[in-house]
């Protein structure tokens, strides 16, 4: 069997009844966290100019924008997506490097939305999408995300199978669903290089790009049959080593969205191993910044292909830098969305003890990799003293879960744009998702000024 014809197979057999009780808690926590990232994001830069676009390019007002008003559902998918990846506290999953909710749920949302469906819909196609996406991006790390962006290729796929799902597509159907999505899987890094506005656009069009392929299948438009194994396929063409039987090891089995991961820290995951063990440190040892002589950071390769920039000059540049994370976090004690802001980045303490951060690749993390995403931490003080502290799981990986409570206070804290009242009723519902019948109410509508 084809590896599309079997996601297709398991696609259009999950049902919500079929669910163990602690995937649907899960799946409804993994919502909550994507409207927390999705209503923090709503008044950046960025997304004000891709709703200005939107607006203009117009469509059928079938689904809601993050920012308020509707579009049509391929603009919605763009902006919903886009939206939750710009304050970098949107989930992530370790084995595939993927931030699934970015992309899977905005493209879900808009499709269930649109045709009046149910919250156990949505739960439903959410676990699928996580499912798909998780899969084909394993199967492809790490060689793939060198140069690729996880998150816009392979959560494309997941878009577009949780789309199908909501949709009602045959087996055949979702085939060509899933080929037309992965013709379309794109995302370089470059933009890292420059801090660029595309990092957002990746999984918008991520999102888009589900809903697109989903809508062409429903009309039996045709893709390609073996997108993901052909000789010209997305394997082959995208990746230096993959492994086929990841894609269906165990498939209909398990659920992936299980091994998913909630950040803590607003920055990139890559820090979050360092900012937990230095902000730990700091918060329980009595010395100062001048105190530190310097600070080793020993973790993975792929950490310091994405993070090593010892002089960041952006606030964005700051989240992708190792270092400045890693000073940030022993200053501030934490990494919070309102900690990363244009005067820390300037600090004299922060900038000062980033000067004395030095990070480098140790062979037992890097080999651990993708499964840990550890560090390694040695500070040696002005005095002659040592500290050496160790992670294999970032705070937020189920080996270090957050709770409940803490991602419904996330969620609080991100969301404060909205009122209070408004806020913990949206919590409510999301997290009685399965009772939910009109999905148009978990978006905000009434917002406050925040100085």
């Amino acid at each position: 069997m084809k590896l599309s014809e079997s996601l297709a197979s398991y696609i259009r057999s999950v049902s919500y009844e079929q669910l163990p009780d602690d995937v649907v808690e899960f799946t409804k926590l993994c919502i909550l966290d994507y409207f927390s990232s999705a209503i923090a994001g709503s008044d950046t830069p960025p997304i004000a100019k891709m709703e200005e676009m939107v607006r203009e390019l117009g469509g059928h007002e079938h689904a809601t924008l993050i920012t308020g008003g509707k579009s049509s559902v391929a603009n919605a998918a763009l902006l919903n997506g886009a939206s939750s990846h710009i304050v970098e506290q949107d989930d992530i999953h370790k084995g595939s490097i993927i931030h699934a909710a970015t992309v899977v749920i905005p493209a879900a949302l808009v499709i269930a939305e649109r045709d009046g469906l149910s919250g156990k819909d949505l739960i439903t196609a959410v676990v699928a999408g996580y499912e798909v996406c998780f899969r084909i991006g394993e199967a492809v790390t790490p060689s793939h995300y060198y140069y690729w962006h996880n998150t816009a290729t392979c959560g494309t796929f997941g878009a577009a199978a949780a789309v199908s799902k909501l949709l009602g597509l045959s087996e055949a159907q979702i085939v060509h669903a899933l080929g037309s999505a992965g013709t379309q899987a794109a995302g370089l890094w470059e933009f890292i290089e420059d801090g660029a506005m595309s990092k957002q656009l990746h999984p918008g069009k991520a999102a888009m790009n589900g809903v697109i392929a989903g809508l062409l299948a429903q009309k039996d438009f045709t893709a390609a049959t073996r997108i993901l194994e052909g000789n010209r396929g997305f394997f082959e063409a995208m990746s230096d080593t993959y492994d086929v039987s990841k894609v269906t090891e165990g498939l209909g089995e398990t659920y992936k969205i299980m091994e998913n991961s909630f950040k803590v820290h607003a920055s990139c995951r890559h820090t979050h191993h360092a900012m937990d063990l230095i902000s730990e440190l700091s918060r329980e040892r009595g010395f100062d910044a001048d105190d530190i002589e310097s600070i080793e950071i020993g973790t993975y390769q792929v950490a310091i292909n994405i993070t090593d920039n010892d002089n960041p000059v952006t606030v964005y540049q700051g989240k992708f830098s190792l270092q400045y994370c890693t000073a940030h976090a022993f200053v501030m004690q934490e990494g919070s969305l309102y900690t990363f802001n244009e005067e820390n980045l300037w600090n004299e303490e922060i900038r000062g003890l980033m000067s004395k951060v030095h990070v480098y690749v140790d062979s037992a993390k890097d080999g651990a990799y993708p499964n840990q995403w550890g560090a390694l931490a040695k500070v040696t003080l002005k005095n002659g003293g040592t500290i050496e502290l160790d992670t294999d799981y970032p705070k937020g990986d189920p080996e270090q879960p957050v709770t409940k409570d803490e991602l419904v206070d996330k969620f609080m804290q991100l969301s404060r744009k909205v009122d209070r009242p408004e806020r913990e009723k949206i919590a409510q519902k999301i997290l009685s998702l399965e009772e939910v019948e009109d999905l148009e109410m978990l978006f905000p509508k009434n917002r406050v000024d925040i100085k």
